[in-house]
């Protein structure tokens, strides 16, 4: 059973920095990703990262402001975000899928098998 541990949300003025950690044995297998939720139903893709950290792909609304990346040596991938808005507002969440291919990202929803509990973070105008 994968496990995935996320942490650092909170509460944050807009312009704000917050980096965010998602934690779980053998990281190194995994494609990765970062997710978010708000009021509605739709689960919004953020960041992918490969299996190797090689390649990254990040939706058009957080270029510029977020950055994905991954520590395999210590399990844990990251999301750091800048420039908070209130329009972030949202639980957000990581999922991993098992990656055969150590240079492909995975950006869609339903190609993620395993997922986090989420963690909300809130952003003040």
């Amino acid at each position: 059973q994968v496990q995935l541990v996320e942490s650092g949300g909170g509460l944050v003025q807009a312009g704000d920095s917050l980096r965010l950690s998602c934690a779980t044995s053998g990281l190194s297998s995994y494609a990765m990703g970062w997710f978010r939720q708000g009021p509605g139903p739709e689960r919004e893709f953020l960041a992918g990262i490969s299996r190797s950290g090689s390649f990254t792909e990040l939706t058009d609304s957080v270029k510029g402001r977020f950055t994905i990346a991954r520590d395999n040596a210590k399990n844990i991938l990251y999301l750091q975000m800048k420039s908070l808005k209130p329009e972030d507002t949202a639980v957000y969440y990581c999922a991993v899928e098992p990656a055969p291919s150590p240079y492909r990202t995975l950006t869609v929803r339903h190609e993620y098998r395993y997922w986090g509990q989420g963690t909300q973070v809130t952003v003040s105008s």
